[in-house]
């Protein structure tokens, strides 16, 4: 893929390095991210998102089973593991953060369930604020912002011992 800030460049058929002919593309899937010329992060986070709504709904009999517990294990090691895929390049705003809070109180949500109010009775949906409390863990766009921090300094440490060697 050939990327550059002109639009309006001399449309190349391919690229050639050394003895290789590369077809020149806009858009490919390279290990489950698709990679555009534009670099258009909100399509990855969406792609992102259909994919964890399809692994919500692929282990939904896993989640409401009786034979296990509301402890949340799959809901953090499968769902979003497919969720945070190729998280380290993306550069959220505040509309990519709130998408991924929806989804994340979406799940949460259908995961615990309505709740029975004790004084009327009636079933009523979860809020944001009592979801928050059952869920114990940091929200997503927190575990995305430490987990990127940890990258940052892995990679830096990476320099450094490479600097060192040489």
């Amino acid at each position: 893929m050939v990327m550059s800030r002109e639009q309006n460049e001399e449309r190349i058929p391919s690229v050639r390095i050394d003895n290789s002919t590369f077809e020149r593309v806009e858009e490919f899937k390279y290990l489950g991210t698709t990679l555009k010329n534009q670099n258009s992060i909100p399509e990855e986070i969406k792609s992102r998102l259909r994919s964890g709504n399809a692994c919500y709904h692929s282990v939904q009999n896993l989640l409401f089973s009786r034979l296990l517990s509301k402890n949340l294990k799959i809901y953090r090691t499968i769902i979003l593991r497919v969720v945070l895929y190729g998280f380290e390049t993306w550069s959220l705003i505040l509309r990519e953060e709130r998408k991924l809070r929806v989804f994340e109180n979406m799940v949460l949500t259908r995961i615990f369930g309505p709740r029975r109010d004790e004084v009327s009775g009636e079933w009523r949906r979860l809020h944001n604020e009592k979801l928050n409390h059952l869920h114990t863990s940091p929200h997503l766009v927190r575990v995305i912002q430490s987990r990127r921090i940890r990258w940052v300094e892995h990679v830096a440490r990476k320099s450094n011992a490479r600097r060192n060697i040489e």
